[in-house]
């Protein structure tokens, strides 16, 4: 090599170096001026401001149903907390909520008693034993099911399942009537277990479809893991599977629980309503607070809305703690979640 090489080469080999030396801290200089990205501070500021305005709009509904219910409160002449009766709009104004709360809860439990087995058996079908074409043909099908409408699911409820369930309420009074939920007289199928019933199709769709996802991100190393040990099918589900999945399960069934509780037209179209506690599932009458709310909203004045109003802040309170209940029994299978 001639020396004007050697030159040109020793040259080359110290711009590098420079170049290689002087470049990180050109940028860490550039980095500590502008502190992170610009990028990230706006996707920063617009995650924290989300959550500042979800929390805004919650707390909004909850000070306008405060609001709004309290002149109700305060024209009811008896405790509206144990009451039984609607009569908000009447002299002295007598009205209350048990009632409404009763056949909320149980017409949501008996939903999630019937839905939950039977979700978790059609995600776990799909996720782990159908075969491809099948359990994408499935998954589409239980998202179709989600998608119905409401009034949907009330008017076939009242038209035709109505009346193909009465003889299977027949059944339940005869074979387990000394239940007391079975007990009583079965004489119509307008009737808070025909509720349920129906709220339960409704919600199986929605914990149905966030349960396979839940199952699908099972590690497979977990599985295989436990295929390796001699683990059966269902002994790679009950032991790595389930834990795994477990609070997604419970995240799922909170979610349909939501939709039993503030589920409205179905609900209306459905149940011959009264304002009993009555613990006889299979007897006519019952009633929710949401399915009330727009039964007597068109003919309430003022004190009829307030307390209206009132009741729809009592199924907020239900709800709010329903999922404060779910989030502390998330946070203790921490465990699970990867």
């Amino acid at each position: 090599m001639s020396p004007a090489s050697r030159a040109a080469a020793s040259l080359q080999q110290e711009v590098v170096v420079t170049a290689s030396t002087t470049e990180p801290a050109a940028l860490g200089r550039s980095r500590s001026r502008s502190g992170v990205r610009m990028g990230d501070r706006v996707f920063s500021g617009l995650a924290v401001g989300a959550g500042v305005l979800l929390l805004a709009v919650m707390a909004a509904i909850a000070v306008f149903l405060l609001v709004e219910a309290v002149p109700g409160i305060r024209a009811d002449s008896k405790n509206w907390l144990v009451e039984k009766t609607w009569f908000p709009d009447s002299t002295p104004s007598v009205w209350g909520i048990s009632a409404l709360a009763f056949g909320t809860v149980v017409s949501s439990l008996i939903a999630l008693v019937i839905a939950v087995p039977v979700a978790l058996g059609i995600a776990l079908f799909i996720s782990h034993y159908a075969p491809r074409r099948l359990a994408v043909l499935l998954g589409v099908l239980v998202d179709l099911l989600a998608a119905v409408p409401s009034v949907v699911y009330g008017l076939w409820g009242l038209n035709w399942f109505s009346p193909h369930i009465l003889p299977f309420a027949h059944w339940l009074n005869d074979r387990f009537g000394w239940i007391p939920l079975f007990s009583g007289t079965v004489s119509g199928a307008q009737t808070m277990f025909t509720a349920g019933v129906v709220l339960a199709i409704m919600i199986l769709p929605i914990i149905a479809a966030v349960s396979r996802e839940v199952f699908l991100q099972v590690p497979r190393s977990l599985e295989e893991a436990a295929l390796a040990l001699g683990a059966t099918r269902w002994e790679v589900i009950r032991t790595s599977v389930l834990p795994f999945g477990r609070p997604g399960i419970i995240s799922a069934v909170m979610l349909g629980l939501g939709r039993a509780l503030g589920e409205t037209i179905a609900i209306a179209l459905v149940l011959s309503t009264s304002f009993t506690l009555n613990w006889h599932v299979l007897e006519p009458g019952g009633n929710t607070i949401a399915a009330n709310i727009p039964l007597n909203f068109a003919e309430a004045q003022g004190n009829g809305r307030s307390a209206l109003i009132a009741s729809g802040l009592v199924l907020f309170v239900i709800t709010l703690a329903v999922n404060m209940a779910a989030r502390i029994i998330i946070a203790r299978r921490k465990e699970f979640v990867s």
